[in-house]
């Protein structure tokens, strides 16, 4: 019999996009409204939905992480409280020695929407929404950290060009980890 050690991880990001100049969706989202239900809301101003996988997990947040099982020192964890999705417009390439995101002005770190994160089985969600003043810029590095800002400790960070979020547009921004 042979024993395989061995511990999966599988990163699917999200991207719902809305037209919301009034941020009438993005405070329903806030306030834990599901994504169907902000559909129906916006009708004909909802944009699309953008999925993508994969991420680099960084060692900085493994460690927490580990620190978290193992009830180490006072360790921080991604939970309602503390959780941030970031997102910014650096494109450097994802490393494992990074320490959040790498943009060096235009970045921004949003709380969990009511209810999140979430789990079901061996899958933790992680879900914020960016209103219509936030965070209008290029969308090219994602990550969810234990603090209001890269103070924290970043579990992850994921590049890839989802395009320019503008003034009047609302995205709801969720990460899903599946662990096996």
């Amino acid at each position: 019999m042979e024993v395989k050690e061995k511990i999966g991880w599988k990163a699917e990001w999200r991207i719902d996009k809305f037209k919301d100049p009034d941020n009438r969706i993005a405070e329903a989202l806030r306030r834990g409204a599901s994504i169907e239900e902000a559909k129906k809301m916006a009708g004909e101003n909802y944009v699309a939905t953008e999925v993508f996988k994969d991420n680099v997990a960084l060692n900085e947040g493994l460690g927490e992480l580990i620190d978290i099982i193992c009830g180490l020192g006072t360790p921080t964890k991604w939970d309602n409280t503390n959780a941030r999705l970031g997102v910014g417009d650096s494109n450097a390439a994802e490393s494992a020695t990074q320490t959040g995101l790498q943009a060096a002005t235009n970045k921004a770190f949003k709380a969990m929407d009511t209810g999140y994160p979430q789990r079901s089985n061996q899958t933790a969600e992680w879900r914020s929404t960016f209103g219509s003043a936030d965070a209008n810029y290029s969308w090219q590095e994602f990550t969810v950290v234990n603090a209001a800002d890269d103070s924290g400790k970043n579990l992850n960070r994921k590049v890839a060009d989802k395009g320019t979020k503008a003034s009047g547009e609302s995205w709801t921004l969720s990460l899903k980890i599946t662990f096996s």
